[in-house]
């Protein structure tokens, strides 16, 4: 099947919530941000989310406990490394995004930047959610891009989407008090059961959107797996003053 343009990729996500482009990112330096990746996470260098530190069912109990310094995520990939800053705001990548906004795009630095793990036996699942109940912009309308630095599939953690779901409305009853969608509901049920699980290759990237359902399991196999996430907005959509999301500022792609 022939590659779709760059048209036919913003028209699915506009309908679908979420498209896969395959072979994104060249081999050498998808290798060389995974290389970068896994020497920071063996030397641990800060900042650094802990599976202990989020306490999501399975986690350890604390840092001190069995697996406690097993790593979620390794935050601020911004300043981590130049390799980080040049994909993050490659021109493809500038160009896909002004396409989908019809303006500039500008890369938030609170929210994703990080490389994610999901580590063997203390990598924890994630529930279901919208990244956009946890951020504050002026409109919902904001883009994330999950780049596989090795193989994503359903048993080492890849990510669960529903298709479609970012159209849906859904009132504040549908989450838990952590703001999780809850999958004790038969209404939630019947969203869920629609969810699929694309398969990524090393290089590929997955644009979605901010109001996609999306979830994860935990990492059966015996390798960590990792991926660079980053998360973009039209320049005219401000985050809200006072905010985390405006703690942090952002980094336009003008060029």
């Amino acid at each position: 099947m022939a590659s779709q343009s760059r048209d036919e990729q913003i028209a699915a996500l506009r309908r679908d919530g979420l498209v896969v482009v395959r072979d994104f990112l060249d081999a050498p330096a998808c290798a060389a941000l995974l290389q970068t990746a896994r020497a920071q996470l063996n030397a641990h260098i800060e900042p650094i989310e802990y599976e202990a530190d989020l306490g999501y069912p399975g986690a350890p109990p604390s840092r001190e406990a069995e697996g406690g310094r097993t790593v979620r995520r390794l935050l601020d990939a911004w300043s981590r490394d130049e390799a980080y800053r040049q994909y993050a705001t490659c021109a493809p990548i500038r160009d896909w995004m002004a396409a989908y906004f019809g303006e500039p795009a500008r890369l938030s630095l609170a929210h994703h930047n990080c490389i994610m793990t999901k580590h063997p036996r203390y990598g924890t699942l994630t529930g279901w959610h919208r990244d956009f109940r946890y951020w504050s912009f002026e409109r919902d309308d904001m883009v994330s891009i999950w780049l596989a630095l090795g193989d994503e599939y359903d048993r080492n953690g890849a990510l669960h989407l529903v298709p479609g779901s970012h159209l849906e409305q859904f009132d504040a009853s549908r989450f838990d008090a952590k703001k999780f969608f809850r999958d004790d509901l038969p209404a939630n049920r019947s969203w869920i059961d629609r969810a699929i699980v694309p398969e990524l290759h090393a290089g590929d990237v997955m644009f979605f959107h901010c109001n996609t359902l999306h979830a994860a399991d935990r990492n059966a196999t015996d390798e960590v797996k990792f991926s660079a996430v980053f998360t973009y907005h039209a320049r005219s959509n401000r985050p809200l003053p006072g905010t985390r999301s405006a703690l942090k500022g952002s980094v336009g792609l003008e060029g």
